[in-house]
């Protein structure tokens, strides 16, 4: 409303004039405005330009405003309107309604507020640790033509910063917003949920909305709220402890470790050493060695690719990097597990001898550069293969960690991000007034160690998260870990088999769906690039769960049952689909047979009908079969005819 001067009163400023007098008022109009404005009517984060909101569903629009402050809101030509409770929120339901748009949204209270294409459809919350956030920019040299050409405007990413806070839950989500699968808002979307989106949206034309709220690293407990760990006496204390101030306050001034001082440079000898790229410095003659260390090489540029802008690519290096290009910095990682792939600006390169340089900082474990990855400058359609052989010289040497005697308690900070409930409060806890259709789940890595737990934190963490939303049981899609690691010729003990073994047992669990990763892994990265394929597996789950289709295989063979017919294993499926097959091979691979011993040896294995016949000759007696049970089962290779690979289990016979 514009401001009318007549009605200002006739004061006496002396020395001011008329318009100045109008000015002073003016100011003050501005100031009381902005005063007011404190307590406008704001929105949740998700609640914004291009959300997409769940079909089908009764809604809920939510936020803030002054106590008792009436607020309304215009959707689809229907109005809504209610008062804010007296901690200032507000909450207006809203009907079920078909998918569609866009649409435009108006809410009202003190001030307005337009939101622009609206859409109505899917909305999946999916969440875990770095495989589920892995980007279509991490992804882009695998899949060129979807990152050149993909143009999809009804599918919908938002993507929630990282927060943790292990005191309290928090009112609303880190800043954020709703951005179209387009251009390069494609690449921030997680490779995973990208092509499961995409796989519905091709085949349904309903709008698909994913909230992709992972964190790399991080275990199942952060994601999950306290009331979750009824079943966990020991998590649950330590919760505790966490919303207690003087336990805080006590850890806050005990304060951070000191780092341990390296050693200093003159302690180590200046010389180069010769180094075969790609590798690790343990194999290389250098043992328990962890700290800083420089690598250089010196490399020929021909002349046409001199003066033109490069890509660097460096494989994947533990740990740390700085990389320098004839000394001009081009870029660094802080930690192992991105791929290197470094820009070399246009006049950097020079015809004749360049030299690259790598600082390199390891602080546990085998350092190095990982093979069978990219090592390699490239310009102009010319490649420059960097492997072979490099000069280091260590610059620093970290001593090696000291731990406290058996029964020492050692106060040190908490990491809220890594501790139960910290990311849960924070990533998950403000969006559960937000209509979704179901869950994505892609997490285990780091809970690894502890294989067993699993069986029962995933399910409790299934059970937490419905009833949080409260829209029943919802459908829930997991991956299973792919394969990682070196490849075992014998069989073994796997904490990754185990964990897998956990995660096939939680399909127990009703309206449940697992891709199996199989295949999609790489033994030497942690982030396979193959996002895909297990993105399409999920997707296949959600046709079935989420779209009642009932014509199609939409999982692997999974193992149901096994009889003993003399010293031989008859292993019964579910999902056998058109029929098993030995993928590629005529024989089956990655079976294992024991006695009551336990004491697994490899078997032989054959396909009848929709049965496997598992024996080894030297067992007369088999207790219990192993499918794929290894860190990496490079050689499984059960499938049904379908293209879907079995999971990996274990059987006990009784």
């Amino acid at each position: 409303m514009p401001l009318i001067f007549r009605d200002v009163p006739r004061l006496y400023f002396p020395g001011f004039s008329s318009m100045m007098v109008k000015s002073c008022v003016l100011l003050f109009a501005i100031l009381f405005i902005h005063e007011k404005g404190s307590a406008e009517v704001k929105l949740p984060q998700l609640i914004g330009n291009r959300m997409v909101l769940q079909r089908n569903m009764n809604l809920k629009i939510w936020g803030w405003a002054n106590p008792n402050e009436k607020v309304k809101l215009s959707f689809k030509g229907r109005n809504f309107e209610t008062i804010t409770a007296s901690n200032g929120k507000w909450l207006i339901g809203l009907p079920k309604m078909k998918a569609g748009g866009p649409y435009t949204m108006t809410i009202a209270g003190q001030n307005l507020i337009t939101l622009t294409d609206v859409l109505i459809g899917d909305v999946y919350f999916c969440a875990g640790q770095s495989n589920m956030v892995l980007a279509m920019e991490r992804l882009k040299e695998n899949y060129p033509n979807e990152v050149e050409h993909d143009n999809f405007s009804q599918i919908r990413n938002f993507f929630v910063p990282t927060k943790a806070d292990v005191t309290k839950e928090s009112l609303d989500l880190p800043k954020g917003e709703w951005k179209p699968a387009m251009g390069k808002s494609l690449l921030e979307f997680g490779g995973v949920t990208y092509f499961f989106a995409k796989k519905l949206y091709q085949k349904y034309k309903v709008p698909i909305g994913i909230i992709n709220s992972s964190v790399g690293g991080t275990p199942i407990e952060a994601w999950m709220s306290k009331d979750a760990f009824k079943d966990f006496p020991a998590i649950e204390a330590q919760i505790k402890n966490f919303r207690d101030t003087t336990y805080q306050n006590r850890l806050k001034s005990s304060g951070q470790p000191r780092p341990a001082k390296a050693m200093p440079f003159s302690d180590v000898p200046k010389t180069w050493h010769k180094f075969w790229m790609p590798g690790y410095w343990a194999d290389q003659g250098v043992r328990n060695l962890n700290g800083i260390l420089y690598f250089r090489k010196e490399v020929e540029v021909p002349a046409e690719m001199a003066g033109k802008p490069a890509k660097l690519f460096l494989g994947r290096i533990i740990d740390a990097d700085s990389t320098f290009v004839n000394g001009i910095f081009v870029g660094n990682i802080t930690y192992q597990y991105p791929p290197r792939r470094y820009t070399v600006p246009a006049n950097l390169l020079k015809p004749g001898k360049n030299t690259i340089l790598v600082k390199l900082t390891s602080t546990n474990g085998k350092g190095g550069f990982v093979p069978d990855k990219n090592y390699s400058l490239q310009a102009e359609g010319q490649v420059i293969d960097l492997r072979g052989e490099w000069y280091y010289q260590v610059q620093e040497v970290f001593p090696k960690t000291s731990y406290s005697s058996p029964g020492q308690q050692i106060t040190q900070p908490i990491v809220e991000q890594n501790s139960p409930t910290g990311l849960y409060n924070t990533m998950v806890a403000p969006a559960l007034d937000y209509g979704i259709r179901g869950f994505l789940w892609y997490q285990g890595e780091t809970n690894a160690g502890r294989p067993k737990e699993y069986a029962k934190l995933l399910p409790a963490l299934i059970k937490d998260w419905r009833n949080k939303w409260g829209l029943g049981n919802l459908p829930f899609l997991f991956a299973q870990l792919p394969n990682y690691m070196e490849v075992d010729y014998l069989p073994v003990e796997s904490d990754w088999a185990q964990l897998r073994q956990s995660q096939l047992q939680t399909l127990k669990i009703e309206n449940t769906g697992m891709s199996v990763g199989l295949g999609a892994g790489e033994w030497n990265d942690i982030h396979p690039l193959n996002k895909k394929q297990i993105g399409e597996r999920l997707a296949l789950w959600a046709e079935k769960l989420v779209y009642g289709e009932d014509n199609i295989t939409y999982s692997g063979p999974v193992y149901r049952s096994a009889t003993v017919q003399g010293n031989r294993v008859i292993l019964n499926f579910d999902h056998v689909g058109q029929g098993l097959v030995a993928q590629g091979e005529t024989e089956l691979y990655h079976f294992a047979i024991a006695a009551a011993d336990k004491k697994y040896v490899w078997a032989k294995a054959k396909i009848e009908g929709n049965t496997v016949i598992v024996w080894n000759d030297g067992i007369s007696s088999p207790a219990a079969v192993r499918y794929a049970w290894a860190d990496n089962p490079e050689s499984a290779n059960l499938y049904n005819k379908d293209g879907l690979p079995a999971s990996p289990f274990e059987a006990e016979i009784k």
